[in-house]
């Protein structure tokens, strides 16, 4: 007879815990548990720790990272130079890069606080909104359209994606905004008019889900995948919790009911979708119905049409509870959510700014705060910024600010040979990241450095040339696609129409979030494709011609000049001796073959660098 070794005695227990938990056999407690998961406890406010080098420290969160670098009896790396810092600045807070006149006046500006004066022109940019707006967006499953094969388009939904420009311009405080976006229809019954239009503007969020509109379809069935969609995207966005593991069944790692899925579930079960007139002839995307009247079941290894024990709207025991009435409403979830004792929210959201600043989150699994994902690489600096985000009245603004403008930040990007073995992915960070732009970034960027972009800020979708092989993909001919024209093509890519089924193939090409689930951290590749993509695409064809003959005009006869005003508008910075001795070189080769086509050549190169490519 097998005698099973010990080795292999708690693997066996597990694998029979987990199947028994699928089958719904009830081994997991239908009410979620307590945990002492470092995740699941409050934050508390450290101690700056102490540090040798107190010269290097501009902002707290140095200290913290320098601690950890003088224990591993690592320097930091050196500041950047200027321009790279500008370059850096720029694409970070507003996706476009420095002008040739900003940065000629940021490198002759000599005093000492110059960078913190353009950290704070950058921040109060109406371009700062749409550079995290997107990312909000992410998070959104934003797009213009419905989703599965029919895709209906959603023609207001630009309206929502104006609204999360707009408040993230205005700074408007974080747990404000997720009150809002997540039960602003039922604080809208008893506010201004003027708050009362955004609120239910952005109850938006949870409409966003994908809707089928196919014949023969069942609709309970969908209107159920929609709800489970709520609660699973409520918990990547804000919690940064796996929730959609407990739809079948209890979660396998965390201590996170079947049950008490369902429970969150009852929030959202009274929904009914309502279009609300706003008047001017727009339309809001919102709800209707936030009494939990409706009785909620338990979906047997999650099929809506198997109904097990009826629940009540709840909470995750795992994270406390806000001590509400015995009949909490969606509004109080929402405030729960965004309380300060939650001990998840301010951690999960300042965990999504360093992401965005460094490349790489505190804690790596952005999506995943629960036990099976990484732990923060300074869980000490981690707990600090959550603290201080409250402390600053959920101020992402001021959060970003402080970060900017650490050494930490403004670190040069080299490689450390050094390192390569004892930290490969920059954990201690010894020095800041070199990151590839994202896809919309990339064709702003192309766009700014040719002077084409359209910097007009909100309004409708616009839809570029989409090939017509593309459209053919449209399913049944269940959407159609007209190619709009003139400067509205220019405009930003945050603005280009989604359509879930078949996005324009230019963004998802340098991998654009999927619109269709909520998406916390994107991927970041470098393949033959993009290659030619930059090569070939009409958008970088034209920005290469319009740059060449820019700087032609501006500079008729002079190609040392034209070179340099070329490299200030690609790279922010000026061309060395041997770089313009290159470029002119480059110019010669071409007009004896091709000689209308040598300017062309000349900026498509730099236009394909992989300095501009990167973020430095």
């Amino acid at each position: 007879m097998f005698s099973p070794r010990p080795f292999f005695v708690p693997v066996i227990i597990r694998g029979v815990l987990w199947l028994m938990a699928f089958a719904g056999l009830g081994v997991s407690a239908d009410e979620g548990g307590s945990s002492n998961h470092w995740a699941f406890t409050a934050p508390r406010r450290p101690v700056l720790p102490h540090v040798r080098n107190t010269r290097w420290v501009k902002s707290p969160v140095d200290s913290f990272i320098l601690a950890r670098l003088e224990t591993e009896h690592v320097k930091p790396a050196p500041v950047a130079d200027r321009s790279t810092l500008l370059r850096r600045l720029s694409l970070d807070l507003t996706g476009l890069p420095p002008t040739a006149a900003e940065t000629e006046s940021f490198l002759n500006d000599t005093r000492e606080d110059a960078y913190a004066r353009r950290v704070d022109d950058l921040l109060a940019s109406p371009h700062f909104g749409e550079r995290w707006g997107r990312h909000w967006l992410d998070l959104a499953r934003y797009a213009d359209s419905s989703g599965y094969q029919v895709d209906r388009e959603r023609p207001w939904a630009w309206v929502y994606r104006d609204w999360v420009i707009r408040s993230v311009n205005e700074d408007q405080p974080f747990d404000q905004f997720t009150i809002w976006q997540l039960a602003g229809d039922l604080l809208a019954e008893k506010s201004s008019n003027t708050v009362q239009r955004d609120q239910i503007i952005a109850s938006g969020f949870h409409r966003l889900a994908l809707s089928n509109h196919e014949d023969g379809v069942d609709e309970a069935e969908f209107v159920a995948k929609a709800k489970v969609d709520r609660v699973a995207t409520t918990g990547t966005a804000w919690l940064g919790l796996t929730l959609a593991c407990a739809e079948c069944h209890s979660h396998k790692f965390d201590p996170i009911s079947q049950r008490e899925f369902y429970q969150l579930y009852a929030f959202f079960d009274p929904l009914r979708e309502h279009d609300a007139d706003l008047g001017g002839g727009l339309v809001a995307y919102t709800f209707k119905g936030g009494t939990n009247a409706t009785r909620t079941h338990v979906h047997i290894r999650g099929d809506f049409l198997r109904l097990g024990d009826e629940v009540s709207p709840g909470f995750l025991q795992c994270l406390g509870s806000t001590g509400c009435s015995k009949s909490p409403t969606r509004l109080d979830l929402a405030r729960w959510i965004a309380s300060p004792e939650n001990p998840l929210t301010a951690r999960v959201e300042v965990n999504h700014l360093w992401l965005h600043l460094f490349g790489r989150g505190l804690v790596a699994t952005t999506e995943d705060f629960g036990t099976r994902g990484e732990k923060p690489s300074h869980p000490e600096l981690l707990d600090w910024l959550a603290t201080e985000f409250v402390r600053v009245g959920w101020s992402r603004k001021e959060m970003i600010r402080q970060i900017v403008n650490s050494a930490t930040y403004r670190q040069a990007s080299n490689a450390r040979p050094e390192l390569a073995e004892r930290d490969p992915e920059n954990r201690w960070l010894a020095r800041q990241n070199r990151l590839r732009l994202e896809s919309e970034i990339l064709r702003d960027s192309a766009l700014s450095a040719s002077d084409l972009l359209n910097a007009s800020v909100g309004g409708k979708s616009f839809r570029p040339h989409l090939p017509e092989d593309v459209q053919w993909l449209s399913t049944a001919s269940a959407w159609s696609w007209t190619d709009d024209t003139g400067p509205v093509t220019y405009r930003r890519s945050l603005y280009i129409y989604t359509q879930r089924t078949v996005q324009h193939p230019l963004l998802p090409t340098f991998d654009q979030a999927n619109p269709s689930e909520s998406c916390t951290r994107r991927d970041r590749s470098d393949t033959p494709l993009q290659a030619l993509a930059l090569l070939n695409n009409g958008v970088f064809i034209e920005a290469a011609h319009h740059l060449a003959s820019t700087a032609e005009t501006k500079f008729p006869g002079d190609r040392a000049t034209q070179i340099q005003y070329a490299f200030l508008r690609c790279l922010g910075r000026k061309a060395s001796t041997t770089e313009t001795r290159r470029m002119e070189r480059l110019y010669d080769q071409v007009a004896k073959s091709h000689p209308g086509e040598a300017g062309f050549v000349t900026a498509q190169t730099l236009l394909n660098l992989d300095e501009f490519l990167n973020r430095e």
